[in-house]
């Protein structure tokens, strides 16, 4: 994992990255940021889900309670 601010990198299988960003938005006034959740690849991001910050906490629960529910 890379715990750079703002940016975290999971390896996963075959070459893949997860990574996890905070990114500004050019497009909206006031430039807002968000956290970009993707699959990554030899530079090439794939699968790109966006997330308001004030969501980020409550997935992280999420993701915390089903892999411990079930036994990940």
């Amino acid at each position: 994992m890379n715990d750079e601010k703002g940016f975290m990198e999971i390896k996963m299988s075959a070459g893949w990255y997860m990574t996890i960003s905070l990114q500004k938005s050019d497009r909206f006034e006031g430039e807002k940021e968000y956290v970009e959740i993707a699959k990554e690849r030899g530079g090439q991001k794939r699968g790109r889900f966006n997330l308001n910050p004030k969501y980020a906490r409550a997935l992280g629960e999420a993701l915390i309670k089903f892999a411990d529910e079930n036994g990940l």
